[in-house]
Parts: structure tokens; C-alpha cells; sequence
């Protein structure tokens, strides 16, 4: 599928997420905590939500409590959806 459609002249556009490195002991592969926040609707109460995810890292630059920014693409194995973007800031 491209990413831009001629006939009607719109761009795809994929989502961009920032989130913590939990681990990088795979090759070319980073798995990523996605935190958010949410209030409940009856409730009120603030709760917070974790997800994880892999990510590809071709380069392996980035290190266990980095944070990164990832971007979607095309299935690329069984579980990775999400490629590396960025390195936003580097774990001391």
C-alpha cells in the first residue's frame, strides 16, 4: 500500500510514539514501555496504563533506559511493528 494516494492527494501518515527501552539484549531488536495516563470515566481516578512493544533497531544504538521515539511500518516478524526513529535522551 503506498503511502501516497494520487487520486485523492493524501498522505498517510504513521504513527510517531515515544517510550523507555526495557531491554536491548535481542539483535537489531529494542522492546519499548509506552506509558499513559488516563482518568476514569466514573471515578475520576487517574490510572495508569503500560504497554510493551519491539521495535527494530538496525544499528543497535539504543540502550536500556533510553528514551526513543518509534514510528509504525510494515510488519517486519512475527511480533515488530514499530521501527526506531530517534534516540530522544540517552540513560546516564
Amino acid at each position: 500500500m503506498p503511502e501516497n494516494n494520487k487520486e485523492n492527494n493524501v498522505v498517510k501518515r504513521l504513527p510517531t510514539i515515544t517510550g523507555i527501552v526495557v531491554s536491548d539484549k535481542m539483535a537489531k531488536t529494542i522492546v519499548v514501555r509506552i506509558d499513559r495516563v488516563a482518568r476514569h470515566s466514573v471515578y475520576s481516578k487517574v490510572i495508569k496504563y503500560s504497554k510493551k512493544v519491539k521495535a527494530h533497531d538496525e544499528k543497535n544504538i539504543a540502550k536500556t533506559g533510553d528514551m526513543v521515539k518509534i514510528s509504525g511500518t510494515r510488519p517486519l516478524s512475527k511480533e515488530k511493528r514499530w521501527i526506531l526513529v530517534e534516540v530522544i535522551k540517552k540513560e546516564k
